[in-house]
């Protein structure tokens, strides 16, 4: 029984105990795990497992049987001990609510003590030594369903089992007489036994990969002022090759809890995958980008008060003095200064090969007059920008270009303001200060949301309608997470026939591509 029989039986098994689908809520974040992904875990769970089965201590075993011409003999196996696995194929399925993980191990060792004694008439006769028992096709399996509890992923085992096909027992010392008769009464106990400790060794396991991923951070802070909510929505969504977790993703006020399980509407982003070879795939909706937009807003960040420029003569009355004559004459050779700020959140929009940004701003117009800062004008400007995204590190990071502007005078106690000069002056300020100001944030960016302990590499970043798509590979980096480390597994290239990821990171192109931003 390998393989190929134990994994079909344990899948039908979660078919038949599976529960109706849940009902579901909208989410913001999609993370949907592949096949390459699924077997990266797989892969890395194993190396774990295979460690801390060993040594793996077996209870001990005694018998007491009827031998013809020895009467009764007391016998004992203990000090049972797996001491050696080894690995050789490995597999994990998706069912409807959870996955079914097999592997086959190619050998396992153990050693153990024995012992017998019976009485002859008025003697008792005892004997002892050692064995090492080889076992050849062992098979283990394990079937996981996987919910969404209070906005924590909860995971359970509905089945466990394990299946060793032959046992090879090797004893030293002790008479000869006695060796098939200890292998015929204790082969099938010896191998009951190490199944038993196997499968409750992967119990225990199990019951710790839950309680870590019931102990997952509900937010993600940013600052002092934003937080990413990371509380999981709905239930998982099985599919025949990937794993599917909806997450709210919105950003939160920092001192804000997180809500708690949220199960509502009918709602899934993310489409089959198919031949992508990438192990992960993040879709992120623009609202994302909106809610932090909104909350920096309220939280009166979006201003600034500018005193110096490059051209830094602009800031000064007397280069105004033939274009605004009032000005001058009433404040003659003072300094001036700018108050920017959004008189609304800025608004994101993303599509087909595009991200779009538009901010409304008024730039207050101040004059320095003696120490007092005294307002004389104020413009209403509109300011379009556009850019890119990309990943550093496990930061969704960006930049901005300058696409457009427009402006009018919504008040000025100096008279009309010369247009062409107002413009110039605003081009020097957005592109020189107002995006470097900008970038200099988006350049930080925010984190993705990734299980500390792993690190996002080969990252491509795609845009669709209202979405962006992060496609990557993962790298565990910290063994204090899960020890011990196995070598990171990384898959080769991107499948360039993703029918449903579209756009591009760095040269837009409206058509079905996967741009490598650079």
């Amino acid at each position: 029984m390998g393989i190929p029989l134990l994994l079909p039986l344990l899948v039908t098994l979660q078919l038949f105990t599976a529960s109706s689908p849940a009902v579901a809520s909208s989410s913001h974040i999609s993370v949907v795990i592949s096949q390459s992904g699924l077997d990266f875990a797989k892969d890395l769970l194993l190396s774990r497992a295979v460690a801390t089965l060993t040594p793996l201590n077996v209870p001990d075993i005694e018998r007491t049987m009827s031998i013809p011409l020895v009467g009764t003999v007391r016998m004992a196996a203990s000090g049972i001990v797996l001491n050696g696995l080894a690995v050789t194929n490995s597999t994990v399925a998706v069912g409807d609510t959870g996955v079914v993980v097999a592997a086959s191990l190619a050998s396992a060792n153990l050693t153990m003590e024995w012992n017998y004694s019976y009485s002859a008439w008025i003697v008792t006769i005892s004997d002892r030594g050692n064995a090492s028992i080889q076992v050849e096709g062992m098979e283990v399996g394990v079937s996981m369903v996987m919910k969404n509890q209070n906005g924590s992923i909860k995971l359970s085992v509905t089945e466990c089992s394990c299946y060793m096909e032959d046992l090879d027992i090797t004893l030293n010392g002790g008479a000869s007489w006695f060796y098939q008769v200890f292998i015929d009464s204790f082969s099938n106990h010896i191998r009951s036994a190490v199944e038993n400790a196997i499968k409750n060794k992967v119990m225990e396991g199990a019951l710790k990969l839950d309680s870590f991923l019931g102990n997952l951070p509900k937010k993600i802070d940013l600052d002092s002022v934003a937080a990413m909510n990371v509380t999981f929505v709905n239930h998982p969504l099985f599919k025949s090759s990937s794993v599917e977790f909806d997450i709210d993703g919105l950003f939160i006020p920092s001192d804000e809890t997180a809500p708690r399980d949220m199960l509502l509407g009918d709602t899934q982003f993310a489409l089959p995958l198919g031949s992508s070879s990438r192990m992960l795939w993040i879709s992120l909706d623009e609202d994302v980008f909106n809610s932090v937009s909104a909350l920096y807003f309220k939280a009166g960040l979006l201003q600034r008060m500018v005193d110096k420029v490059t051209e830094q003569f602009l800031l000064n009355t007397a280069s105004w003095r033939f274009l605004v004559p009032r000005l001058y004459r009433e404040y003659p050779d003072d300094d001036m200064l700018l108050n920017i700020s959004a008189v609304s959140p800025p608004f994101v929009r993303i599509n087909v090969g595009r991200i779009d940004a538009t901010v409304d701003l008024d730039v207050t117009v101040n004059v320095l007059d003696f120490g007092e800062i005294v307002p004389v004008a104020c413009i209403s400007v509109s300011v379009a920008v556009s850019g890119a995204a990309a990943v550093s590190e496990n930061n969704l990071v960006g930049r901005v270009e300058l696409d457009y502007f427009s402006f009018t005078l919504k008040w000025s106690k100096v008279g009309k303001l010369h247009t062409s000069l107002v413009q110039t002056v605003l081009r020097i300020l957005l592109k020189k200060l107002f995006v470097p100001y900008v970038n200099s944030y988006l350049e930080q960016g925010f984190q993705l949301p990734i299980i500390k302990g792993f690190s996002v590499i080969d990252a491509y970043v795609l845009t669709s309608y209202s979405r962006m798509i992060v496609s990557c590979n993962v790298a565990f980096t910290e063994p204090e997470v899960l020890s011990p480390v196995q070598e990171s597994k990384t898959n080769e290239d991107l499948s360039h026939e993703v029918s449903l990821l579209v756009g591009s990171a760095k040269t837009w192109q409206p058509v079905i591509s996967s741009v490598k931003f650079l």
